[in-house]
């Protein structure tokens, strides 16, 4: 039974797997099996994306977390491992931009200034207010 998840043309990876389920044959060959396979797969990347967005807020590593919902949903549908793929390339061409020795001495100079900026503010709270240690406020 062909489901579309052949390792030979356009749909094809770099590392050589297609698009498709991962699912094993065993799974693949039964219908109904398939299906709760994949609505068992659904449901664990849901709570996996569910607490990456929880984490966004919170403390952890929401971002990281939800790319790992995906990546759990890409091991059986073509829309995650698509979203995937794009994501991917959109890291890598973000990294080369970065690597970029112009952009490099941009965002360098742009740090500098902001660094100036927080540092002067900073200065005239302290001279304007002073500093004043937790154990010296008097109670009023």
């Amino acid at each position: 039974m062909n489901t579309g998840s052949d390792e030979s043309g356009p749909a094809a990876t770099d590392s050589g797997q297609g698009l498709g389920s991962r699912a094993p044959e065993y799974v693949k060959a039964r219908r109904a099996l398939h299906l709760s396979w994949q609505v068992g797969v659904f449901v664990v990347g849901l709570a996996v994306v569910g607490a990456g967005i929880v984490m966004l807020p919170l403390p952890g590593p929401g971002w990281v977390v939800i790319f790992g919902g995906m990546a759990i949903w890409a091991t059986e549908f073509v829309w995650a491992q698509l979203v995937l793929r794009w994501t991917k390339r959109k890291v890598t061409e973000a990294a080369q931009r970065a690597l970029d020795p112009e952009v490099r001495r941009r965002n360098i100079a742009l740090t500098v200034v902001g660094l100036v900026i927080v540092a002067a503010l900073v200065a005239v709270y302290l001279w304007k207010f002073g500093v004043v240690m937790p154990w010296k406020i008097k109670d009023q």
